[in-house]
């Protein structure tokens, strides 16, 4: 009889912890199950409900990969790799299927499940719905983004805002800035936006050939121009017909080939070599450079007619030093590009990081920068981008006078370096860095005094 009572009360107690056990999982956010060492779900929150679709009571005692339907149950589970080596998991970046067949984005926590002598006994999975972040991360995208460009500041806006209008024309379009700095994305950006989308867009780099050979690339030939011409062979502008040519470089092409493309864009006609006949062409150039042509016409070395043929609509962009507050968006997407691409989970990267970056002048611009996060992915391997994973070079600066190391920078004195950078470029003028930046110039007077910045008037 003693015996039965103590079973009754060892019965009540259990369901009494387990009920108390249920009452705290439910009041928890973020999905909770755990499994026992025989993979059955023995525990399955309020919240797993809510995201899966999936009630509790269809959960427990089933084995969870037939609960769940992720993209890493079936090699790469969490929960498992946590049972084969004793770590614990934390942020893991997944996609699960809900009950309805949608995809959600899912950051998952693992850990073993021990009893009180220590034993394991199972583990426990945590997991997080981050569509609604991702949805947030989508808009400031799409706010910072156009056409695969990344940019928040003053001047790639306004690029930006007549981009399109560019794009309905058929005018040829000159674009010119350092190398580096994304003149081919603002070519494709055109053509994907314009009216000849569906047809061919082609880039041509007119400063990597000779011009016997760019002139047969442009123009295409005939079979019997010369020695080793056995068949016809068509040129780029044939290959791009109805739709976008992209010269690029073109401030490197001669005097010669400069004739040649001249009579296209006024005649808007070639001849392949070795050919007697003429052929019309439907094609819209775009021109590119990162020399500054209009010197180079007053110096003689680029065509005077030529240059107001491709100067129709002229774009600048400019260099990544002049827009040093796009440099976290473009951090941000490449760290989740090489995510992709490595299959890294990469967590972002640290303030000190950062910090070096925005103090570094960048002459590769854009290209220089995906380089370095390109090198950081090599040498960091989870968690953030740390100084540590940065050339030493780019973390040696000098701020008020005093050369300390870049990653010791505040985010207080991050600003100051951007501003007085900016202030710098603009020859310390206050209304013209403040119409470069966007901001009203009251802004820049009272950014001055609040960071304490001594700079000469201008």
């Amino acid at each position: 009889m003693i015996d039965n009572d103590r079973k009754d009360e060892a019965s009540s107690a259990d369901a009494r912890i387990s009920r108390d056990r249920d009452i705290i999982l439910d009041s928890i956010n973020e999905g909770v199950f755990t499994v026992d060492e025989h993979w059955r779900i023995t525990s399955f929150n309020r919240a797993a409900e809510e995201i899966t679709g999936i009630p509790r009571s269809r959960a427990v005692g089933q084995p969870c990969k037939d609960i769940f339907r992720t993209n890493i149950c079936e090699r790469r589970c969490a929960l498992a790799e946590t049972m084969r080596t004793g770590k614990p998991i934390i942020g893991k970046r997944i996609t699960m299927l809900d009950i309805e067949g949608r995809q959600k984005p899912m950051s998952v926590n693992t850990a073993l499940l021990k009893d009180q002598r220590g034993n394991i006994i199972g583990g426990v999975e945590t997991f997080s719905d981050l569509s609604r972040i991702e949805r947030l991360r989508k808009e400031i995208r799409r706010e910072y983004e156009f056409a695969d460009i990344i940019g928040r500041s003053h001047r790639m806006r306004e690029l930006f805002d007549i981009l399109p209008s560019i794009a309905e024309s058929s005018s040829t379009v000159l674009i010119e800035g350092e190398s580096g700095t994304g003149k081919e994305l603002i070519a494709r950006a055109i053509h994907s936006l314009s009216p000849r989308r569906r047809r061919p867009f082609i880039a041509v780099n007119c400063g990597a050939l000779p011009d016997t050979l760019l002139e047969s690339e442009l123009f295409g030939y005939k079979a019997g121009a010369f020695t080793d011409a056995k068949k016809d062979k068509p040129g780029r502008f044939a290959l791009a017909e109805g739709g976008t040519l992209l010269l690029d470089e073109i401030g490197d092409v001669s005097p010669a080939m400069q004739v040649r493309l001249l009579r296209f864009l006024q005649e808007k006609v070639y001849e392949p070599l070795g050919s007697l006949k003429s052929f019309k062409s439907d094609v819209r150039v775009i021109a590119a450079t990162n020399r500054d042509l209009a010197r180079l016409v007053k110096k003689g070395r680029f065509r005077e007619d030529l240059y107001y043929r491709v100067n129709v609509m002229k774009l600048e962009v400019p260099p990544l030093r002049e827009r040093l507050e796009d440099i976290p968006h473009l951090v941000a997407h490449f760290i989740a590009r090489f995510n992709s691409l490595q299959g890294k989970e990469v967590a972002g990267i640290s303030d000190d990081a950062l910090a070096c970056l925005m103090s570094h002048d960048f002459p590769g611009n854009v290209r220089e920068l995906e380089n370095i996060i390109e090198r950081a992915f090599v040498l960091c391997r989870t968690g953030e981008i740390e100084t540590a994973h940065l050339h030493s070079w780019i973390c040696e600066s000098e701020l008020g006078g005093e050369a300390q190391q870049r990653g010791q920078l505040s985010l207080e004195q991050m600003e100051a370096a951007f501003l007085v950078n900016a202030l710098r470029r603009h020859n310390w003028n206050r209304t013209r860095t403040a119409e470069a930046l966007g901001m009203h110039k009251t802004t820049i007077f009272r950014k001055i005094k609040a960071l304490g910045l001594k700079v000469p008037k201008g």
